[in-house]
Parts: C-alpha cells; structure tokens; sequence
C-alpha cells in the first residue's frame, strides 16, 4: 500500500488525542514495524490532506487548520499543479489565461465553463473553496479500475536485488489477482527513485495476465529500459499494476452468456414429489410455492404436447378452408378457366402442401432431443441422467436445462427454432397471407 486516507475523528475522541498526536503515533508505529518513514497530512477534506502530505516529505507532518480562513489562505497561493486533477497539459491551459495558482480561479471564473466545459468549472471552484469529500469508505465498495501492489524500501540499486524485489512484487500481486478475481490487459510499471522522482510506464500482453511468472516477464523488459535510460539507477519504490481488468468470476450464466433464470437446480432424486413443495413468503407476505423440477419436467412436456395439437389443428384447418375456397381445376377442357385464377389456385395447393409435409416432419421428430438433462429418476429411461457436478445450459428458446454438449446443445436449440418457424407459417397460410410461391 502506497496511501491511504483515513478518517481520525471518532478515534481522537476516543483517545482523547489531537489529530497532531495521533498522527505523530501512527508514523512512529509505522517507522517502528515496518521500518520506513512516512509522511501526512491532516485536514478537513482529503483534497487538503493530500495536498498537505507533500509539504513535510520524507518524514514529516503538515496540518491544515479546518477553519474557512485558514482553508483559503492555504489554497489562495498553491500552484495549481499541486492539486490532484490538474495535470501538465491542464496546467499549461490554465496558465494560458491567466490562472497561475489557486487563488487566480475565481477572476477567471467567466472563461472557464466555455473553455473547459461545466465539469471542470465545479471542479477548479471546489478547488478554488477548497472543498473536497470526507466520506472514507473501504476499496471494496467501489467499482475496482485496477489491482495493484508497491512496496516502499531504503535505497536499493544491486542489479539481482531489484530484480529480486520485482518477482516478489510479481507475487505478491498474482495473489491479489486471485483474491480479487480479475487479470489485467495493460500492466504499469511504477518506481521512485532515491530522489522521489516517479516513473511509469506499461505495456498491453497479448493475452490477459494474473499469473506471477506472465507478470514478471512482461514487467522485466520494461525495467531494463529503465535501467539503461538510467544509469546507477537507485530506487525507493517499485509497483506493478493490472487495469482494463477481466474479472475471472464464474458468473451464473447460460452458453449465450445470459443469466439463467431463479429455479432450483438441484440434482437429488425425490421419493414424493409432491411433499418437496416448499411455501416461501415474499416482501408484501404474500405466499408462493417452489416446486421440484420434476413437476417442471411433466408440466413442460404436457406443454410440449398441447403445441403440437394446435399445430395439427391449425394445419387441418387450413387444409379445410383451402379445399373448400378453392376447388380444383378440373381437366374438363369444356371449362373456361382464368389463367390468373389457375395460377393462384395452384400456389394455395402447393402452400397447403407445404405445410402438411412440415407437420409431418415435425410429428416425425421427438418430443425432445435425446440428451435431455433430466434430473429425476422417474424421468424416461430414453433422457440422460447427468452426475450431481455435470455443467448444465439452458436453452435460450425453451429455457429448458440441457447437458453442457455442443454437438447436442446445437440440435436441441435447431428443434426448437424450427418448431417455432413451423407455428408461424401454419398461422400465416390460415389468415391467407402468403406462403405461396413466387415466380
């Protein structure tokens, strides 16, 4: 850890200290484990307490009074490169109008919406106010943009020590990597040298990066770039750093990468269906029962079944109104015959046609694929059992649980979409729109 901001109030009174002495007892506490020195700042804001921790460096304490005057006297005179925020491009910009120091933002406050858009204007006047947040909250509840991890040491320029320090920070951040369950696609390199002097600088892998030995060797070039650029390079920090994180959580996700719906995924076999009915209460105390799969299973195949009658019916009933609408032509050749009516005739029969040999393929194949996942004991002897760890995937169509197989997956998602297909067209060729052919 490089920094941290912690909020001292309620511990000084506890204590019964001044926030001076209860800084000055953290640094010798810190400088008594860890045998470093470090420096703070204490102030009303973190934005003043970050600025104030730079006064004193290396080993030192600077405290800013928390009342208003004492507040803008101290920012009225800071350059505005001390402030975080204000990089070196925004502070040439800056220094283009006129805003040299802090104090310089509110004679300019006329240009700086314009020029820099709504944002950067509350930001410089917050600046300006020396306004800053108080809320200190753990790392965990916000959304994490990297993970990384430095270490601070006395001076050290040995070739193999620095390179030993940098497969331990390679360590020490690949256990960060697990516990927080991401991998970096860009990897940042940072040291200090002896005269506090930062440098980065990064590199994007070709691959997403989590492991110790892929950290260190993607890190090791970019520290010997450093070393001949600088000579006796001495150093008093080193860090890596993983961004553009990909989080390596397994998320409770369908093959389609959507997210499965709420049902019991349980795999036992049930010796009375009916009495693993669970009653659960929701937020307005209304009750509501879960069933086991099973009385799923039985319930969609019932399902199943009450689609493909209506697919029959709808067939036969197209059949019907075709063959009553529309009679045949005769091979009388007495009979004076439209040929636009013929031709119209004979686009309806091959419809009908069409979609009566769709319903026999369709009765023609299973109910269900073969590789159903069916966890009951009492499902047909016909469907898979999968072991009580096998990898399931839903069906985007049906939503049923299939066995985590390409091969199967592929033709059950088939079945259903043609089944579908087969629905509307029937549907289609009964309310007469279409399904002839065109020429």
């Amino acid at each position: 850890m490089d920094e941290a901001y912690l909020n001292i109030t309620q511990y000084c009174a506890d204590e019964e200290l001044s926030p001076d002495e209860a800084v000055s007892q953290l640094r010798a506490q810190v400088f008594e484990i860890a045998k470093i020195t470090i420096s703070a700042g204490v102030a009303a804001n973190a934005r003043i307490a970050k600025i104030a921790s730079n006064r004193n460096k290396p080993n030192g304490q600077f405290r800013v009074a928390s009342d208003r005057a004492t507040i803008m006297a101290f920012m009225r005179d800071l350059p505005t490169r001390k402030v975080n925020g204000v990089g070196r491009v925004f502070e040439r910009e800056l220094d283009a109008i006129g805003v040299k120091t802090c104090g310089d933002i509110y004679p300019q406050r006329a240009f700086l919406s314009k020029l820099f858009g709504e944002k950067a204007f509350q930001f410089l006047m917050q600046v300006y106010l020396g306004l800053g947040h108080t809320s200190v909250r753990p790392a965990e509840e916000h959304e994490r943009k990297s993970v990384g991890t430095e270490s601070t040491f006395r001076d050290m320029s040995g070739k193999e020590e620095l390179r030993a320090k940098l497969r331990w920070i390679a360590e020490e951040l690949e256990k960060d990597l697990a516990r927080t369950q991401h991998k970096g696609r860009t990897l940042v390199l940072k040291i200090k040298l002896h005269t506090y002097e930062v440098l980065t600088r990064q590199v994007i892998p070709p691959k997403a990066v989590s492991t110790a030995d892929d950290l260190y060797n993607y890190a090791l070039p970019m520290f010997q770039k450093l070393e001949r650029e600088i000579p006796n390079m001495k150093l008093r920090l080193m860090g890596l750093r993983c961004t553009h994180l990909a989080s390596t959580k397994k998320e409770d996700v369908d093959f389609f990468g959507l997210k499965r719906p709420l049902s019991s995924t349980s795999t036992s076999t049930p010796t009375n269906p009916s009495s693993l009915q669970r009653t659960n209460t929701d937020d307005n105390g209304e009750e509501w029962q879960t069933w086991p799969e099973d009385e799923f299973e039985a319930a969609a195949r019932e399902e199943r079944q009450q689609e493909f009658e209506q697919l029959e019916k709808l067939s036969q009933e197209h059949d019907s109104t075709t063959t009553t609408t529309t009679p045949r032509p005769t091979t009388n050749n007495n009979t004076n015959i439209n040929p636009i009516d013929q031709s119209h005739t004979r686009s309806q029969q091959k419809a009908s046609e069409e979609a009566e040999r769709r319903r026999l393929r369709e009765t023609s194949i299973p109910a269900y694929p073969k590789k159903e996942y069916v966890p009951s004991s009492s499902s047909p002897s016909s469907k898979a059992t999968a072991p009580a760890d096998a990898q399931i995937w839903h069906c985007p169509i049906c939503n049923r649980p299939q066995l985590a197989s390409d091969k199967d997956f592929n033709e059950h998602v088939d079945f259903c979409l043609s089944r579908q297909t087969i629905r509307e067209a029937v549907e289609r060729g009964k309310d007469g729109g279409g399904g002839g052919e065109e020429r």
